[in-house]
């Protein structure tokens, strides 16, 4: 099977580095991976915690990064000021429409509450079919172990379909993973699934 990486991705991640240095490091070889394959970075356009972290080495490694941000964070203390594109934006949900637009796939790196809401709105628009675009989950230290068993358990209580599973790329390697995104082939769900899961419910 043909790789084809896209060649942008939007990239989820924290306004905090956490506790555990491992996670910058493997933020900054996702960015580094993805400049040298000429992968372009879109992302929320701050300059602190794992974000800056992406960003920061995506350009001292010859990138491209776009960054959006909404005016209420576009504080110097928060802006990323070198970035190759910045849009600002009236409001967050401005913010994460114009970055699913510019981008062709999506990454989630270790996060807080921002990361995994967006993350999820991405996941919730490829199930109603608005998008067909790789998500990947970048995933050191089993950092997602809560949220894959918690998808396990919508499946298994008849929330969620077994597809949605398909919906995502689970990796604990950057390299794996964007290789993996190269290759992916998105289930084949309906565009909207008025049918209650169960047959039985009516």
């Amino acid at each position: 099977m043909s790789t084809c990486l896209p060649r942008r991705i939007c990239a989820f991640c924290g306004s905090s580095t956490g506790h555990d240095p491992r996670d910058a490091e493997f933020a900054a070889t996702f960015a580094r991976l993805c400049v040298g394959q000429g992968t372009e970075i879109v992302y929320g356009g701050g300059s602190v915690g794992l974000m800056g972290v992406v960003a920061d080495t995506a350009l001292a490694a010859g990138g491209k990064v776009i960054g959006v941000i909404p005016e209420f964070l576009a504080t110097r203390e928060l802006l990323h000021e070198g970035l190759t594109e910045l849009h600002v934006v009236s409001s967050m949900h401005t913010r994460k429409a114009l970055m699913a637009d510019l981008a062709d796939g999506f990454v989630a790196l270790p996060g807080g509450l921002g990361t995994f809401e967006e993350l999820f709105e991405v996941l919730t628009w490829a199930q109603l079919g608005l998008h067909r675009k790789p998500v990947g989950l970048l995933n050191p230290r089993n950092y997602f172990e809560g949220f894959l068993m918690q998808v396990d358990r919508a499946i298994s209580d008849g929330f969620c379909r077994p597809e949605h599973r398909e919906l995502f790329v689970v990796d604990d390697d950057p390299m794996r993973l964007l290789s993996r995104m190269g290759t992916y082939q998105p289930p084949l769900l309906p565009k909207w699934v008025p049918a209650p899961l169960r047959e039985d419910v009516t």
